[in-house]
């Protein structure tokens, strides 16, 4: 399969290296038709992406990445929407995002009480206007010789399950489904090998979810074995799902995958744009 979209990105808008404008730039140096702006939490870099693919022979299709509560791994639910859809962001500011700002000092009193020396101003200037986060935590843990890469940031203090980790606020998995529909989007299920859940469980709990609006499963990703393809084109097909893949860019400060380096052909993404149609027909009916 040709990729020729890739449905998911993250700009400085939340936790990537490069600016709306410089993403869309990339994409079309990559010779790709479609992106999604996927952000954390947050749809404030679409409008930037949009402008900078006015004139360009790119679509640039609105997007998040909302934080879903689950245990025992780490839920991530990914929004497509046809437009910018109005009060969304608000939503996003009141909720996921003030989760953050509580859960960050958290955090950086947890790596000083493990005798590292790191402040909120360092992370700030690290993080500049993006939305902070755990990346810009391990940038500073890395520049001050804590750790020798963002991966052994994670992996030692910063992941689920690490000393330093702390839990926050999160939306259920069915209010996180409806608040991406009711605001004419498409939800669908991110990365989903990091549930943590066996093929058996896994093939339960997506069905449950289809029930409730789940309308795609992630299953095109860099990290995503051949195995699990399979598994989760299944799973979709098993459910009367859309599979949609992406790269998960953030940039050189959280991987080295490179936009455009997983994704879908336009003949996938032309079901999303169907599914669209048939939201709007339903709610106009």
């Amino acid at each position: 399969m040709s990729i020729e979209a890739d449905l998911h990105i993250h700009t400085r808008a939340s936790d990537g290296d490069l600016s709306p404008s410089d993403v869309v730039s990339r994409a079309i140096s990559k010779g790709l038709k479609a992106i999604a702006i996927t952000d954390h939490d947050t749809m404030s870099g679409v409008k930037e992406a949009l402008k900078a693919a006015q004139h360009a022979r790119i679509k640039v299709i609105p997007g998040v990445e909302i934080s879903v509560e689950f245990e025992p791994g780490e839920f991530h639910m990914l929004g497509y929407f046809p437009f910018i859809p109005d009060g969304m962001e608000d939503i996003l500011e009141k909720g996921q995002q003030e989760s953050r700002a509580r859960r960050n000092p958290k955090i950086i009193d947890r790596l000083n009480n493990l005798g590292m020396d790191i402040t909120m101003e360092e992370v700030k200037e690290v993080a500049g206007s993006a939305q902070l986060g755990r990346p810009h935590i391990a940038q500073v843990l890395l520049s001050k010789g804590y750790v020798r890469s963002m991966r052994e940031a994670f992996d030692r203090f910063l992941a689920k399950g690490r000393p330093a980790y702390v839990n926050r606020e999160k939306l259920p998995p069915a209010r996180a489904i409806e608040l991406i529909t009711s605001h004419g989007g498409i939800a669908v299920l991110a990365h989903p090998f990091t549930l943590e859940l066996d093929d058996s469980d896994l093939r339960d709990y997506v069905k449950g979810l289809s029930k409730k609006g789940l309308k795609g499963i992630e299953t095109y990703y860099p990290e995503h074995t051949k195995g699990q393809v399979e598994l989760y084109r299944n799973i979709a097909r098993e459910n009367g799902l859309v599979t949609t893949g992406g790269s998960d860019f953030h940039g050189k400060s959280k991987n080295q995958i490179s936009i455009g380096d997983a994704g879908i052909s336009m003949n996938i993404l032309e079901q999303i744009f169907n599914l669209w149609e048939i939201a709007a027909a339903e709610v106009s009916s």
